[in-house]
């Protein structure tokens, strides 16, 4: 009996030794679909690892503010993050391919840009000791202003809320002022005047209650951007190789479902924004016209700067 109490207390200790608990930061509250969705990765990944590794999701910009996650799992400050995958535009323009105006405006085309992406992204993330693990998109981005935009014009000297460098160079083409905003301090941006206008999900609209600072919104689609979710590669690659397989089999899932969940946010969100006052109303010929000419402007200032491997990209998806 003695011999079996030891057994068991070595077998305790033995198994609490080889269990991993990863911190995971996001960006976005626990009642986005993204989140969501990580949270379920996480419980997917410690069911199958019957715990071996336990994954804790701090939401919305809690453990390290949106523009740090990336560096901190590179940093290997934790071990995992989720970001907006376009704000690491900057280090090369493939990042961001799917930010820009008009290059792919359907769940179809995102899927096809994505797939154009990933092996160029993955090689770049490489590079920095990184490993993509998943990817999902957000709704089409629409627009969110106080009355109707007939036409770009009608943008001329709003205080323009972006989140990237595409969207500043967007607004700024359209007359607009642009001021960086991250998603959890919308509310507050207009309440103070610091922004009047927005391009963003129907999501991200609700999300903030976008019913009480503006009146209409109009779904123009203009781009479908998505979010990644990297992992450090030296702490991957020291996971024992079954739970290695199991964080790669939670990760295809949480992709397959998060583009599911994406879809039918983009009809649910967009008709809980009309119940809760907004005018949805579709944008003229007139403004899609203009919108798309400042996209094709922007593309042509894109290919300009564009890295080989972010035209490779381009290539990829338009052949």
């Amino acid at each position: 009996m003695k011999h079996a109490i030891l057994f068991a207390s070595a077998l305790t200790v033995s198994t609490a030794a080889h269990a991993e608990s990863w911190d995971m930061p996001t960006p976005y509250g626990d009642t986005t679909f993204h989140t969501q969705n990580i949270s379920q990765f996480a419980d997917d990944i410690r069911t199958a690892t019957d715990g071996e590794l336990d994954i804790t999701i701090h939401s919305a910009g809690s453990l390290f503010p949106h523009p740090e996650i990336k560096g901190a799992v590179r940093n290997r400050q934790v071990p995992i993050g989720e970001f907006f995958l376009s704000l690491l535009s900057n280090e090369d323009l493939a990042y961001g391919l799917d930010s820009q105006p008009f290059v792919a405006t359907s769940y179809d085309d995102a899927k096809k840009l994505w797939d154009a992406q990933r092996p160029v992204i993955t090689e770049l993330l490489a590079e920095q000791g990184l490993m993509p693990l998943f990817s999902v998109p957000w709704p089409a981005q629409g627009l969110y202003t106080n009355g109707e935009i007939a036409t770009v014009d009608d943008l001329n000297g709003l205080r323009f809320r972006a989140y990237n460098a595409a969207l500043e160079e967007f607004a700024t083409i359209a007359g607009a002022a642009p001021v960086q905003i991250e998603a959890s301090n919308i509310p507050q941006a207009f309440a103070t005047g610091q922004v009047e206008a927005m391009i963003t999900s129907p999501s991200t609209g609700v999300n903030s209650t976008a019913w009480d600072f503006v009146s209409h919104y109009s779904p123009i689609n203009a781009w479908v951007p998505k979010n990644i979710v990297v992992v450090n590669k030296r702490v991957f690659d020291g996971l024992d190789a079954e739970v290695q397989a199991a964080v790669t089999e939670a990760a295809a899932a949480a992709e397959t479902r998060g583009w599911e969940m994406s879809a039918a946010e983009a009809d649910s969100k967009t008709a809980e924004l009309a119940e809760n006052g907004i005018t949805v109303y579709e944008p003229s010929a007139e403004l899609i016209d203009g919108l798309q000419a400042i996209g094709q402007t922007m593309l042509e200032n894109w290919k300009a700067n564009a890295s080989d491997s972010a035209i490779s990209v381009l290539d990829a998806y338009n052949n």
